[in-house]
């Protein structure tokens, strides 16, 4: 009977996106924004990581709100452009919390990603209200299709 035991070594290959493998509503909204080249690489991964929970989102929405931009990619892209910028600030924030003394590391490293999860929910939960809000605001509205004219 010969040794079943593998040797090889795995090697993951890192893959590296960029906004030409997003969609043309991701790279419409950076231009109209100027996001700065340094959050690239974040919201790219945001965006690839999002959207499972960004579609439910959006799926519960009404037609009325829905009908405010002109698809999904559209409301996918500001939501992940609003959970970078959020994440980011959110990061910022928790490098300058101390631990408090009575958390151990790994207490305190899963309440960072538990308050991380809420700020970036929190990303879709006010894009939805602000579409519902647009529908009835026509100058709103219009400012929402203004970044993807």
């Amino acid at each position: 009977m010969s040794d079943m035991t593998n040797t090889e070594n795995t090697h993951v290959e890192e893959v590296t996106l960029s906004l030409a493998d997003c969609s043309p509503e991701l790279r419409k909204l950076v231009e109209f924004e100027q996001v700065p080249a340094e959050l690239h690489d974040m919201l790219i991964n945001v965006y690839k990581v999002s959207e499972p929970s960004t579609r439910e989102a959006w799926d519960q929405l009404p037609a009325s709100a829905q009908n405010v931009l002109d698809n999904f990619e559209q409301f996918h892209a500001l939501v992940s452009l609003s959970q970078s910028y959020s994440g980011v600030d959110f990061l910022g924030e928790m490098q300058e919390t101390e631990k408090p003394a009575d958390m151990s590391d790994d207490e305190f490293a899963e309440y960072k990603a538990v308050m991380l999860d809420k700020v970036l929910h929190s990303c879709v939960k006010d894009m939805c209200k602000q579409l519902k809000k647009a529908r009835r605001n026509p100058p709103m509205k219009r400012e929402f299709l203004a970044i993807f004219a």
